[in-house]
């Protein structure tokens, strides 16, 4: 079923048609995956476009890890910036597809966009910072509004989850973003049991009530190691169950950090699910000395 199109960057997001893949570049040195990045820009563009190659759709940038316990703030819009930045310019020019921001913060998303990134991905759903909705609306830059809260309480979890979506989508809205440029995200892990994760994953579809696309990112959290008993590094086999089973109940996006593998499982769920198959990609051409330059 086609929940609209989102034409960002010069591509077109046919939601409905098929899964799209989002991935994961972490510019952090505390990341909870271990793939955090720190400072290493050269790395971090290596990796961006070799998710590129591998079939992401976009590519999202980070500079604040998320991991349980860090809280808001936890480093300061300057050296979020710098950790960011570069990155974000370097692949501006380089990449063929999207670039995200992941911050909660307008002045970092203000930042990034006039620096090339095209998406805002705001964890706290435009409730932290009463700037990101008013930058979002002017400068036309679509956003993911994923649900979050302090603490794990709610009176009943989906229709409480399903609200809050609703009174950011209004907050976006009020302040003039359009409709197609809103993504919504229910937060796995995210002010959540991994209990709550499990029912989340099997109701998704009732997000739909919302009229958006749904992203989801499961991409080895610790409900995945809760359920193997396996740390981190060891969670792929979990994480591809786990977007399987999100496309199945109506993902549209998801977002990884194994970016080879879950184009796989998408593309197989979609053919088993949407009747969608795609013709098999190109090989990408062999990098050019010129494509192996650091940004300076």
């Amino acid at each position: 079923m086609s929940r609209g199109v989102l034409r960002c960057a010069g591509r077109e997001f046919r939601w409905g048609s098929r899964t799209y893949v989002m991935g994961i570049v972490n510019l952090t040195p505390d990341s909870f995956s271990g793939d955090g990045l720190g400072y290493d820009i050269e790395g971090a563009v290596h990796q961006a476009r070799r998710f590129v190659a591998e079939g992401a759709d976009i590519v999202d940038i980070g500079g604040e890890s998320n991991r349980p316990g860090t809280g808001p703030m936890s480093i300061s819009v300057e050296e979020e910036c710098r950790r960011v930045l570069p990155v974000v310019q370097a692949l501006a020019r380089t990449i063929p597809v999207p670039i995200s921001i992941d911050t909660y913060k307008a002045e970092v998303a203000r930042r990034a966009l006039e620096a090339g990134a095209h998406i805002i991905n705001d964890i706290w759903g435009l409730r932290y910072d009463p700037e990101m909705a008013p930058l979002a609306a002017r400068t036309g830059a679509p956003v993911v509004l994923m649900h979050n809260q302090q603490g794990t309480e709610y009176r009943d979890l989906i229709p409480d989850i399903i609200a809050w979506l609703g009174e950011s989508l209004a907050i976006a809205r009020a302040a003039g973003v359009p409709h197609e440029h809103l993504i919504i995200d229910p937060g796995i892990g995210f002010g959540k049991t991994w209990e709550h994760t499990f029912v989340v994953l099997r109701r998704l579809r009732e997000f739909q009530v919302l009229g958006c696309p749904v992203l989801v990112g499961t991409s080895r959290k610790s409900f995945i190691g809760r359920v193997l008993n396996l740390p981190v590094q060891d969670r792929l086999e979990g994480t591809a169950a786990s977007v399987a089973v999100a496309i199945a109940h109506g993902a549209d996006l998801v977002r990884v950090h194994d970016v080879r593998e879950m184009v796989r499982v998408c593309r197989v769920s979609d053919a088993i699910i949407r009747g969608v198959v795609e013709e098999p990609a190109a090989p990408p051409p062999a990098p050019t000395p010129a494509d192996e330059q650091a940004p300076s």
